[in-house]
């Protein structure tokens, strides 16, 4: 499930933006809202470079860079679940008398909510890639591919690809 989760971004290069803030929230502890939404910005300014430098018609352009803002905010809410559903397994953890079936319901939400969020990201995806030609759909996946290399953690050794 989660290397779904983890293709659908990596296919619409917002896996990046989920890369970054992942790092910075699990290496760094978790980050205010301000230094998290500068991260979630940041790959949204990226990606809008990329669409617009692809996309020949500006009106489908705008209507592209309308959709990878939905999945950000799909990404940022799925992150928040996954912080609020973890949330709860601690505290559970911290119960001496939880029993497997209390952390199993906790887990079968978490893995319901994560389907949830990638389909919904599949369906924009899906609504993105109607609005490209072909060759925009290849030269934005190029680039974008290209582009994650620098969200690649261990630096220049990294793997590259999704």
């Amino acid at each position: 499930m989660t290397r779904m989760f983890s293709g659908v971004l990596g296919v619409v290069a917002v896996a990046l933006l989920a890369g970054c803030s992942s790092y910075h929230s699990h290496h760094h502890g978790m980050m205010g809202g301000t230094a998290g939404d500068a991260y979630w910005q940041k790959g949204r300014q990226d990606m809008s470079a990329l669409i617009n430098r692809t996309v020949k018609d500006p009106d489908k352009a705008k209507q592209v860079n309308e959709i990878v803002g939905e999945i950000v905010e799909q990404l940022k809410a799925g992150r928040e679940q996954e912080r609020a559903n973890h949330r709860q397994l601690y505290t559970l953890n911290g119960s001496y008398s939880a029993t497997p079936a209390d952390f199993t319901k906790i887990l079968n939400e978490a893995v319901q909510q994560r389907t949830a969020t990638s389909t919904r990201i599949l369906t924009l995806r899906f609504r993105m890639k109607n609005l490209m030609t072909e060759d925009e759909w290849k030269a934005l996946t190029d680039q974008m591919l290209s582009y994650s290399g620098k969200y690649q953690h261990g630096g220049a050794g990294a793997k590259s690809g999704y």
